[in-house]
């Protein structure tokens, strides 16, 4: 069973993270599934598209635009699957809706995508500074203009897509919104929310 064009995949964990285990309690984060951030965006590739040959494979581990498994609420009021949904636990995705892949506990972002990691304000307490992080996953347009992963560099407001991979805040953006290459310093301090080291 392989799409034309699309990848198809299955969520890994339900298709909300709504709920966080606190000792032997669990608190409901998220009652609405329209908040866009509680959706999952981790899943695993069941079948590969048979018009492209792109390095994701069956198996692998992809990190998802939020819409895919999104749920919606029609004109009537009735509740809907995204317009990936397939059927049972299976969906279509776009390679375009894919930033990030992971193979044998290695990840590559995918096609013009890339990560960086929020820092911590100096001048404003544990807060994350404005437009400025390091570079968590590159990719090969960036490293071909010598911006390498651990390297600090700013990018312009408005491009904190915030993904939560292994209970870090990162965000997502693409290679063109990587404006200053500062270099690799390394004597900055991430900056971490405590809401993220909990997420799943």
């Amino acid at each position: 069973m392989n799409s034309i064009y699309d990848y198809i995949i299955e969520p890994l964990g339900e298709r909300y993270n709504n709920s966080k285990k606190i000792g032997d309690k669990e608190l409901i984060l998220n009652t609405s599934i329209e908040t866009f951030k509680a959706v999952n965006k981790k899943a695993k590739v069941v079948a590969v598209p048979k018009a492209y040959d792109l390095p994701i494979k069956k198996g692998d581990i992809v990190y998802v635009h939020h819409n895919v498994f999104r749920k919606f609420y029609n004109m009537k009021g009735k509740q809907q699957n995204s317009r990936s949904y397939f059927k049972d636990d299976l969906y279509f995705c776009g390679a375009d809706q894919i930033y990030l892949y992971e193979r044998k506990n290695k990840r590559h972002s995918f096609l013009d995508r890339c990560f960086v990691q929020p820092i911590i304000s100096e001048t404003l307490g544990e807060k994350a500074r404005k437009n400025i992080g390091i570079l968590k996953y590159g990719n090969k347009t960036l490293q071909d203009l010598n911006v390498n992963e651990g390297d600090l560099v700013s990018f312009p407001s408005l491009r904190e897509w915030e993904f939560v991979i292994d209970g870090k805040l990162l965000y997502c953006m693409k290679s063109k919104d990587i404006l200053i290459n500062h270099g690799h310093k390394g004597n900055e301090k991430e900056y971490n929310p405590s809401w993220a080291k909990s997420s799943k």
